[in-house]
């Protein structure tokens, strides 16, 4: 929904599946079996054509922190580097990883506020993945997976919001209270594990067992509206309340942007953050919303290192401050008349 646009950056729909007679991966006996369903796997993808396969040990421990850092592939993953590997869509918008938690994770990310699309758009995979593959299924239990909380459909719908104005008035733990009260869950930018990061929050369901698909993500989409209106209701009451305040801080984060010549990137993102919190307001124009979302991870440790090639470890956050001020110059444009 566009009206939520500025609040709701990404849904994500992702899928838990396991090949039946093969142990989770924290007991498989050996790496034959890892190396059968990524077989089985890749063969299932190859008839859609849009696929680029990755075998993690083949790649370096950056290269894997890189696609970490763009939400491509999990904690999870890496840490099985040895035996995992991942398949990533053209678009970067479907990602396949094998040998993670469970032995498939499929997921699909869309931007905005819009369950629906990422979900129509997986089931075509899965439905091909399941046809092809023996997959562990129970009448009574449905889909067998490595946790219990994705037992049922093993499905997990997920929404990242952009809440400064309720981390600003202080009701992100009423908000944890209500999401778990309502059978949700609140994590950070980097899912499960994760801390919340420059005002980043995922809200996913916390269980799949006895809902349908449906029902997982009407009762996630459900909260997800209460919560964007009261983001709206909140960055308007600051508008009235607070506005030469928050105008003067977040110019000065743009100015710090700009100008400075070293950047921490925890630093970043807060600064960042303060200027999209601007952008929402009025402050600012960003001329280009996705590009200007790229940033928070182009400018992290990894992408950095990716991009520009560099060893040394001192000159991270010069490097950073540099590529991040240009970026920002290009993408965002100040209002003089706010």
């Amino acid at each position: 929904m566009e009206v939520y646009d500025d609040i709701a950056i990404s849904s994500r729909i992702r899928l838990a599946r396991n090949v039946r007679g093969i142990k989770f991966y924290t007991k498989l006996d050996n790496d034959e079996d890892a190396k059968r369903i990524t077989d089985s796997v890749k063969k299932v993808l190859e008839r859609f054509d849009l696929f680029n396969f990755l075998t993690l040990k083949d790649l370096s421990l950056s290269e894997c922190n890189a696609l970490f850092e763009q939400h491509l592939i999990s904690r999870e993953l890496i840490a099985n580097k040895d035996i995992s590997s991942v398949a990533i869509s053209e678009d970067e918008k479907v990602i396949v990883m094998v040998n993670e938690e469970d032995h498939i994770r499929e997921q699909c990310l869309e931007g905005g506020f819009n369950l629906l699309k990422p979900y129509k758009r997986l089931r075509k995979i899965d439905e091909a993945i399941i046809n092809k593959l023996d997959i562990a299924f129970d009448e009574r239990i449905g889909f067998i997976t490595a946790s219990p909380s994705n037992l049922g459909t093993g499905m997990r719908a997920s929404v990242m919001l952009f809440l400064p104005a309720l981390e600003r008035a202080g009701k992100i733990n009423e908000l944890f209270n209500r999401t778990g009260n309502s059978g949700l869950t609140i994590r950070g930018i980097y899912g499960e594990g994760s801390k919340n990061e420059a005002s980043f929050y995922q809200i996913s369901n916390q269980g799949s067992q006895g809902l349908s698909e449906e029902e997982i993500i009407d009762n996630v989409s459900e909260m997800i509206y209460q919560i964007c209106n009261e983001e709206k209701e909140m960055r308007d009451y600051y508008m009235l309340s607070e506005r030469a305040e928050i105008h003067d801080e977040v110019l000065r984060a743009y100015g710090i942007l700009t100008n400075c010549y070293s950047l921490e990137e925890r630093e970043m993102m807060r600064l960042l953050s303060k200027v999209k919190f601007g952008s929402s307001l009025g402050f600012f124009d960003i001329v280009d919303s996705d590009k200007f979302q790229k940033l928070y991870y182009e400018g992290g440790s990894a992408n950095l290192k990716e991009i520009f090639g560099f060893s040394d470890i001192k000159k991270e956050n010069i490097i950073r401050a540099e590529y991040i001020s240009k970026k920002v110059k290009n993408l965002v444009k100040r209002r003089f008349k706010s």
